[in-house]
This record gives structure tokens, C-alpha cells and sequence, in this order.
């Protein structure tokens, strides 16, 4: 054996070490490749994309895509917030102009009473109640005769061709009671009613006036301006009837026309006014009826015009266009319901299906269209096509036209009056079925006032009625005076009837309404003398709110209340009155 081949343990020992170091070589340098490849990366970032495998690539596209559309959302959302702030600040701003730089407008206040006078003058049984002044709240059109206009207006009766006295009409307002306008309009009144006429697309108000000796008068109702004045010759013995009546316009002035009606004895007269002009259109035509007259306007489902008469115990139809030929002798261009006519005699007028077994009194149109005729033994309510009875409800001696409310939600019913001067029976009458639906019985003074109403937003009707107490001397055996008494009901309480004002004076005319929208209501009385025959005493209106009574009175005898307990509450004048001068308000 060589000393070459062999391999002791210093060989082996020697082999080892190399390897171990070629191992140590190979680690250094696989590090350093792997350095100097980081390196070049850093350096280089993009060289070696062409290199990346087609999957790296692809899931490197989805990636930039939904970072792209991670921004438009981004985006969206900002400009979102962007919007809805901007908006916010635009809204806010605007508020803030409106409520701090920008004045709200001037409104006058309403007082809670207001109490005007006017000495040594008398007035007329007349109430009318319109928005003059354009604000919003109702005014009051009043008459009161009168040596000189107790205004600064300095218009007297001989500036207006009138000798002293003469009678003025006046506008007050609803707010305070201040004067609008106060003009003298004629010598003496014998009628006057104000109606709305139709020019063009406006409604003209204005108030006609037949006064004494014989005139008629138009005055303009929001500023008392005289519009027209014509002189008629109704007669010496003529009255003049009422109510005027509107007709479409028949001289083709665009304006409506008038209607009205006098009677001397047997005598009815026809008159056919311009309303425009005052002019009378055509000529004047007689009607031949006896006994008490009264006449209403019935427009028929086809449009037809009828004005329909009572006299004694028989209805008398005439068509409009019947009347309008025989004035002016020209074809007429209204029309005839052929139902109507079928019942209508030709030569007496009579209307054939209807007969009255009592005298009739009154005949009223019923808001829901019908004819509610009223006689000496029962009432009637007609059909409005047929005038057939559709019920009879017997009662006697009423003594007052019929005035009309809201017993239940939207149920018409209709307020009957019965009995003589002193005592009379209130009657509430269901329209739709004529059921008795709520009675009373009240002690009158003579020439008691008529009952009114007024709905609420309840759809009911607050009902009024007048009652009276005597007042008695010092002895307590004699009587001195009367007191009028102010009632109130409401059909949610109906054992409970509201004592709300007492007052000794004469009252010539009294209403009640809402004299603004949502605000407040209010009663009105017109008190004074009637005729001259007292001199030197005076004339006054006076405004009383209902506002704080009805606010109270719905807020705690509202249907929603224990309405069995308080059915037998009795509530006492005076307690009404600390109500009424208590500081309530509606909101």
C-alpha cells in the first residue's frame, strides 16, 4: 500500500475542514446574490415586470380596479356631504333673514271688546258683516240717522243734497272698533239689503238702498262711494218687498241685474233693474195676489230660473223667463223645466200638486237645495224638484223666519221658534228626516231678537238664543225694566244651556260670527233707539269676543271629557262672566 492511498485521521480531518469551508463560501455567496438582487430591486423597482407571471398580473388589475372604484365612491360621498351641508346653511340663512332682517308686516290687533257711541242718533235693524279694509278680519256695515257724521270725514246731510237729519251708512273696524268711512246716503230708508254682483271675473260688492221719497241708490261697499242713483215712483201706498233678488246679467253689461218687487193692495210690481247702471230694463209688470206675499228664487237641477210666491194658503210659480218677456217683450234667453211647467197653471200660476190646509207664513230655501215651507198649523219640507212633501212637523205659531245649523257633524237641522210674544218653545228639527232633536222654553221680551249661529271646527253649530227676566222695583211688586238674556248652547252638552251676557239697553240688531279665520269669534250688538220719538239718547255697536268662552268651554266639555258628569253641571252667570274676563288664549 502507498502512502498516497492511504488516509489516516489527519486526512480525514483535513477533507472535512475544506468542505466546511467551500460550504461557508457557498452560504456567502448565495447571500451576497441574494443582497445584491434586493438591491437592484430597490433601485430598479419596475426592470423586472416583464418577468411577473400572467396570475400576478390579473390579480394585480382586479386590485387597481376596485381601488378605483373605492375612490369614485370616496368621491360621491363627499360631494353628497358637500351638498347636504351647503344646503343646510342656505335653509338657515334664508330663516334668518326672514326672521330678523326682513320686517314682518304691520297687523293691527285685535282688541278683546270695543264699544263705539254716537249721541242723539237713531238706527235701523241692520247688521252687515264684510273684510273692507283688507285685513283679514271681518268689519261691520251699520246705518245710524243722525244730524251730522260723527267723523273726520266732514261730510254732512246738506253736502249729499239731504236736509238734517238724514240717515248714513257706516263702516267700522272689526279690529277696534275705528271708522272706516261714514257717509250720508239718504233721507230716510225704507230697505236696503247689500249682495254681490259678478263683473267680469271680480265680485263687486255693493249695497242697494230704496229710500224715502222714492230712490234707489247703489253704494259701493268698501268705500261707501255712491255708484249710481235713480229715482222711482213706487206710490204712496206701496211698500217695498224683500229680499232683492240676483239674476244673470240681461243687457249684456257683464254685470248681474236686479230683481225686486212692491206691493200696493192686490198690486204686485215688477221691477227689472240694470245693475250697472241703475236703469230700469224694459218696463214695469203686475202680478195680482192677495193676503201676506212673500217669495223666494228656486233654480231647478236643469238651471232653470223660477221665482215661486206664497200668498194665503197656495204656492204661485213664475219662470224667469216668463217674467223677463213680459217686461221687455223680447225672446228671453233663459229656459224652462218642463216638470215645472207641467204643474203650473197657465192663466192663475197656481202650482196644482201643492195644497195647504193652513195659512202659510213663511217660505225658505233649505241650503241642501230643498224648500222648507212653514204654515200656520205645521212645517213642510219639499222636494226641490217636485215640491212634494217629504216630511210634516206639527207645531203652530212660529212666530220667526227659520234659521238654519249643525245639530250633528255636517247634519243640517233647522231652528223652529214657536209660541206668542213672551213665551216661546225653541225647536232644534232634523232636515234629512224631520226629527225633534233638542227642545227649550225661554220667556221673551216683545219684539224679541232672532236666533243665530255659527259652526266650529267640529263641523257642529254654537247655537244662540235671547231669553228675559223681569226687573223689579224697590216694593219687588212692581216692574221696572226687562233683561235680555244671552244664551249659548252647544249640541255636545245638550242638558246644559250658557248664560253669556245680559243687558237692559234696546237692542235693535244683534249677529255672531268669526270675525277672523282661525282666530277669534265674536257677537255684535247694535243698540239704541229705532225711531226719534226718544231724543237725546244715543246709538251704540259694541264687539264682544267669544274667543276665551269657547276656547274654555271645547277645551273641557269637549267630547273627549266625562260628558256624564258634567251633564248635570249648572254653571252660574257669574262664573261665565269671570270666564269672559279671564286672559284665555286659542292656540
Amino acid at each position: 500500500m502507498s502512502p498516497a492511498n492511504q488516509e489516516g485521521p489527519g486526512t480525514k480531518l483535513l477533507q472535512e475542514y475544506q468542505r466546511g469551508q467551500d460550504g461557508m463560501q457557498g452560504v456567502k455567496l448565495n447571500n451576497a446574490c441574494m443582497m445584491d438582487k434586493e438591491l437592484e430591486a430597490e433601485i430598479h423597482p419596475l426592470k423586472h415586470d416583464d418577468k411577473v407571471p400572467q396570475s400576478n398580473l390579473k390579480n394585480q388589475t382586479e386590485k387597481d380596479g376596485s381601488f378605483k372604484k373605492a375612490s369614485r365612491h370616496s368621491r360621491f360621498a363627499q360631494c353628497r356631504t358637500m351638498f347636504f351641508f351647503f344646503s343646510l346653511f342656505t335653509c338657515l340663512f334664508v330663516v334668518f333673514i326672514i326672521s330678523f332682517i326682513i320686517p314682518c308686516p304691520d297687523r293691527p290687533v285685535s282688541q278683546k271688546t270695543w264699544k263705539i257711541n254716537y249721541d242723539k242718533a237713531v238706527t235701523y235693524d241692520f247688521l252687515v258683516f264684510k273684510d273692507i279694509n283688507k285685513d283679514r278680519v271681518q268689519d261691520v256695515l251699520f246705518l245710524h240717522k243722525d244730524d251730522n257724521s260723527n267723523n273726520d270725514f266732514n261730510i254732512s246731510c246738506i253736502d249729499e243734497g239731504f236736509s238734517s237729519p238724514c240717515t248714513f251708512l257706516a263702516a267700522v273696524s272689526g279690529t277696534n272698533g275705528s271708522l272706516i268711512w261714514d257717509r250720508p246716503v239718504a233721507q230716510d230708508i225704507a230697505f236696503i239689503e247689500c249682495v254681490d254682483s259678478q263683473e267680469m271675473d271680480e265680485l263687486l260688492w255693493c249695497c242697494f238702498i230704496v229710500g224715502k221719497p222714492g230712490s234707489l241708490t247703489a253704494v259701493d261697499f268698501y268705500t261707501g262711494e255712491t255708484l249710481w242713483n235713480q229715482s222711482y215712483t213706487f206710490g204712496g201706498n206701496a211698500s217695498v218687498l224683500y229680499p232683492f233678488l240676483n239674476i244673470p246679467d240681461v243687457n249684456d253689461d257683464e254685470i248681474q241685474d236686479l230683481l225686486f218687487f212692491t206691493k200696493s193692495g192686490r198690486q204686485i210690481q215688477i221691477y227689472l233693474i240694470s245693475g250697472g247702471t241703475g236703469d230700469q230694463v224694459g218696463s214695469t209688470h203686475s202680478l195680482n195676489l192677495e193676503g201676506e206675499v212673500g217669495y223666494i228664487m228656486h233654480v231647478t237641477k236643469i238651471g232653470a230660473y223660477y221665482v215661486i210666491f206664497h200668498s194665503a194658503s197656495s204656492l204661485y210659480g213664475y219662470s224667469l223667463k216668463e217674467l223677463y218677456e213680459e217686461i221687455t217683450g223680447k225672446k228671453s234667453i233663459f229656459e224652462e223645466d218642463p216638470y215645472l211647467k207641467k204643474i203650473i197653471n197657465n192663466v192663475t200660476h197656481r202650482m196644482s200638486p201643492f195644497h195647504s190646509s193652513g195659512a202659510i207664513r213663511y217660505l225658505t230655501n233649505v241650503p241642501a237645495k230643498d224648500i222648507l215651507l212653514v204654515k200656520s198649523d205645521a212645517c213642510e219640507m219639499l222636494d226641490e224638484q217636485t215640491l212634494t212633501t217629504k216630511w210634516t212637523f206639527n207645531t203652530s205659531d212660529v212666530v220667526r223666519k227659520p234659521v238654519f245649523g249643525y245639530y250633528k257633524p255636517d247634519a243640517l237641522a233647522v231652528v223652529l221658534e214657536n209660541g206668542t210674544d213672551d213665551q216661546r218653545k225653541i225647536w232644534i228639527v232634523d232636515v234629512a228626516s224631520g226629527a225633534l232633536l233638542w227642545s227649550l222654553s225661554l220667556s221673551l221680551v216683545p219684539r224679541s231678537l232672532k236666533t243665530a249661529t255659527m259652526q266650529t271646527a267640529d263641523r257642529r253649530s254654537v247655537f244662540f238664543f235671547w231669553g228675559s227676566s223681569n226687573l223689579t222695583g224697590p216694593n219687588q211688586m212692581e216692574t221696572v225694566n226687562f233683561q235680555q238674556i244671552l244664551y249659548l248652547f252647544h249640541p255636545t252638552l245638550p242638558d246644559n244651556l250658557l248664560e253669556i251676557a245680559n243687558t237692559t239697553e234696546n237692542i235693535a240688531a244683534f249677529n255672531v260670527l268669526i270675525f277672523e279665520e282661525s282666530h277669534h269669534a265674536s257677537y255684535v250688538l247694535l243698540t239704541g233707539p229705532t225711531n226719534q220719538d226718544q231724543p237725546g239718547q244715543s246709538e251704540g255697536i259694541c264687539f264682544f269676543p267669544l274667543v276665551c268662552f269657547l276656547c274654555w268651554f271645547f277645551f273641557f266639555f269637549g267630547p273627549s271629557s266625562l260628558r256624564n258628569q258634567l251633564k248635570k253641571l249648572k254653571i252660574q252667570q257669574n262664573y261665565f262672566s269671570h270666564i269672559l274676563q279671564t286672559d284665555l288664549s286659542c292656540t
